[in-house]
Parts: structure tokens; sequence; C-alpha cells
């Protein structure tokens, strides 16, 4: 994923030769070597911050998930707890009501006539 991002491998790193001048080895070199070092060392922690936020959001986002469903299994509870139309009581219940409403209606329009 992120292989060609970076300057050196661990196997270059453990590789790496300086060539050695008459007081050691060449400080020009050694320092450009370590330059890479700290730079890739950089990216990788830009990377790590990165994911670490990455993960933060997807753990609060699967907490708000999780809350989704069970306020969603709570709803078909509820729904399936609820009487449906097609229970017997349910039925008798609106077909009294809509006799209450018929003759409310029906009676005072038969009122209105013979007042007429």
């Amino acid at each position: 994923m992120y292989k060609d991002e970076f300057n050196l491998t661990s196997d270059m790193i453990l590789e790496k030769s300086f060539k050695i001048d008459t007081r050691g080895y060449r400080l020009k070199e050694v320092d450009q070597f370590l330059d890479l070092i700290i730079q890739d060392y950089e990216h990788f922690y830009t990377i790590i911050r990165n994911l670490e936020k990455e993960k933060e959001d997807n753990l609060e986002q699967i907490i708000n998930l999780k809350q989704e469903i069970r306020n969603l299994k709570t709803n078909v509870e509820i729904v399936k707890a609820a009487p449906t139309p097609n229970q017997p009581g349910v039925n008798l219940d609106v077909l009294r009501r809509l006799s209450r409403l018929e003759k409310v209606i029906y009676g005072k329009d038969k009122e209105e006539e013979e007042e007429e």
C-alpha cells in the first residue's frame, strides 16, 4: 500500500556501506543517508497519525451504528407487540367507531330533513 512512498527499505539500511576516508566514514555520505532515514520516519509517523485518526472515526461510526441497530430492534419489537388490523378485537373496535360515526352523521341528517 505505502511500499513505493518510502526512500529506503530495511534491507537497504542494513546493507548500506559507507566509503572510508582517512578519518573514518565520509560525513557527507552519512548525513545524506541519515536525511533519507529521517524523511522516511516522518512519513511513517504521518501515516500512523492518519491511520489512528481513521481508526477513531471508524470506532465512533461503529458505536453510532450499533446504537441505531438497538433502536431499530426496539422499534421492531414495539411494532410486533402492537395489535394489527387483522386481529378480531381491532376490527370490532373499528366497526363500533364507524357505527357511532354513522349514527351521528345520519342522525343529524334525518333531524335536519324533519325540520324542513
